[in-house]
């Protein structure tokens, strides 16, 4: 498995790929996909932290397995990022396609500079990665209802000083 940057020959793939990760037989339809949709076209998407997982033989054809991004968020309108949708095919889950994922991203937003990354998501799951709940860092989430599931894992440019309530990109506003 090859962890590498989404490129725009991907985009129907990785949106099968979220569309058939979330769904359920009495959910079919979710909000994953088209939020990704919608995401693509807002000014808080970032290209270089969209990474897709690929599967297959060296030489021989890519099957992608599974997708993560991350967009610009903000603490108190200092720079952030939020993570999600992280997307594993079926029938690639529990294989550690999402741990890859979720480490390549962080790796890469270290990278880049970013101070935190933060996440709506299970505190039992997301807790091996080091994320802890927002307002242990003094973050407020955006629907104070999350509690715990309102993650942050910070990064080496990260400053105590950084609090403050956060804000997701725009198309989150419409789910």
């Amino acid at each position: 498995m090859l962890i590498r940057r989404e490129n725009p020959a991907d985009r129907a793939t990785v949106r099968a790929v979220t569309a058939a990760a979330f769904a359920t037989p009495e959910k079919p339809e979710t909000v994953e996909a088209p939020l990704l949709d919608a995401l693509r076209t807002c000014e808080d998407w970032l290209p270089e932290l969209s990474l897709v997982a690929v599967d297959g033989a060296p030489g021989g054809p890519e099957e992608i397995v599974g997708h993560v991004v991350c967009t610009r968020g903000r603490v108190d309108g200092a720079p952030a990022l939020l993570l999600g949708p992280l997307s594993v095919r079926p029938d690639h889950q529990r294989r550690g396609v999402g741990l890859a994922l979720v480490h390549s991203v962080l790796g890469a937003a270290d990278a880049l500079g970013e101070p935190l990354v933060a996440l709506l998501g299970s505190p039992a799951y997301y807790g091996r990665y080091g994320f802890r709940t927002s307002t242990e860092y003094g973050i407020v989430p955006p629907d104070p209802s999350w509690g715990a599931y309102f993650q942050v894992r910070t990064l080496t440019a990260y400053r105590e000083t950084l609090r403050g309530a956060f804000r997701l990109a725009e198309p989150f506003d419409h789910i």
